[in-house]
């Protein structure tokens, strides 16, 4: 192990990092990511040249494979197993330099995750029972009883109906019959691996910055309240879109209009777009900046008819974004994809409170986009473990 090299290294790495976090004060988090990345792409290619060696081409390759798709489509779920594919690739590279160069920043790289990997099995599930039901009192103790603001509290009974299942049905069940308990933790673990995925590529999206060279702000309505006022928040989105309306204008000279997108409910009585265009203007923004689109029922139908204006307003062609809660523009890119409107979406912030309900609500909604995959999975999940019980029953027990 070249203890003195990764000594200077490391040193190197905190001298500079203090210098970048005196200059830029105002974006610590994002300097502290970037330079550390960067940290690793020069240490590590540095060790290669050092051997002679090419092992970092393969997480490379799994990154630009990433890199490619994510900047193509950015709102695909394949970006998330890119992503991940990437990550679990980079840790094998570090695991292979650890041993093959004798790497100390590797080992220590390694150490942590193993720390933590142990800290999860051991502590892992009964910490996500607490904090999920612990966070569903918070919810309930801020917003009303509805069932989708009861997600966290479904999903950590759920957690302990699955532990109370494993302990105690071996004890209750013949054993040719313990086989089928494999079933509903199996299924589990298939849905935790396709949340991760899912989490893993609607937080990256968050980070999306698009230019200050935009025609169009989508603002993508809400529920109002008593029928006719904007909720806090729809409130948020229209905040965000209004404070990507004044930086552009401050930038360019030239602001773009806000295109309030939402339709008239049942139980409302005014369309959101007008409740959302009274909002705008009482924030000061001029209403001939301000366009109305007042049909819609869906984000799908949201992006749908926003397209249409767009379209109509400018035949030639347009840059646009849109605006929503930050847990939503995932998804609500998605819907975009599926009209053929080529847009980032901008989040604005959720109560912190709030933000598990939120992702697990969106969850729900993406995997419903993709039920007959996940419905021929965990068929086939089940149809293997009775297929084992079945030749238990009578060739083994």
């Amino acid at each position: 192990m070249d203890i003195q090299r990764d000594l200077l290294a490391l040193a190197f790495y905190f001298i500079v990092l203090i210098g970048l976090m005196i200059r830029f004060k105002s974006s610590k988090a994002k300097t502290f990511l970037l330079w550390t990345g960067l940290f690793f792409i020069l240490y590590f290619c540095g060790i290669e040249i050092q051997n002679k060696t090419f092992f970092i081409l393969i997480p490379l390759f799994f990154f630009l494979l990433f890199w490619h798709f994510y900047f193509k489509e950015k709102c695909r779920l394949r970006n998330g197993w890119l992503l991940n594919l990437f990550l679990i690739s980079f840790m094998g590279y570090v695991t292979l330099v650890t041993f093959v160069a004798g790497s100390l920043i590797g080992a220590g790289i390694l150490g942590i995750l193993g720390i933590l990997f142990i800290f999860a099995i051991l502590f892992g599930i009964y910490a996500a029972i607490i904090f999920l039901i612990g966070n569903s009192f918070i919810v309930l103790r801020h917003e009303s009883r509805r069932l989708p603001n009861l997600l966290t509290l479904i999903l950590g009974l759920a957690i302990i109906a699955l532990i109370v299942l494993q302990t105690f049905g071996p004890k209750l069940l013949p054993s040719w019959s313990v086989i089928l308990l494999a079933i509903p933790t199996t299924i589990a673990v298939y849905f935790f691996v396709v949340f991760w995925n899912f989490l893993s590529i609607s937080l990256l999206y968050q980070f999306n910055h698009p230019k200050y060279n935009q025609d169009y702000v989508i603002v993508l309505g809400a529920g109002l309240i008593n029928g006719e006022k904007v909720t806090p928040l729809l409130a948020k989105r229209i905040d965000r879109a209004i404070q990507f309306y004044r930086k552009q204008n401050a930038e360019t000279s030239a602001p773009p209009q806000l295109l309030m997108s939402g339709g008239q409910g049942p139980d409302e009585k005014v369309p959101e777009a007008q409740a959302m265009r009274e909002y705008a203007l009482e924030q000061g923004i001029p209403a001939e900046d301000i366009l109305l689109e007042a049909q819609s029922t869906n984000t799908l139908e949201n992006m749908q008819f926003s397209k249409e204006i767009m379209e109509r307003e400018k035949p030639t062609g347009y840059q646009a974004i849109f605006t929503s809660n930050n847990y939503h523009i995932f998804r609500a890119g998605m819907y975009a994809d599926e009209v053929g409107l080529k847009i980032d979406g901008i989040g604005s912030k959720t109560a912190r409170y709030y933000l598990p309900n939120a992702f697990l609500r969106e969850f729900i909604a993406v995997a419903l986009m993709n039920k007959r995959l996940h419905l021929v999975v965990c068929g086939l999940i089940t149809l293997g473990y009775l297929i084992l019980a079945i030749v238990n029953y009578f060739f083994v027990g």
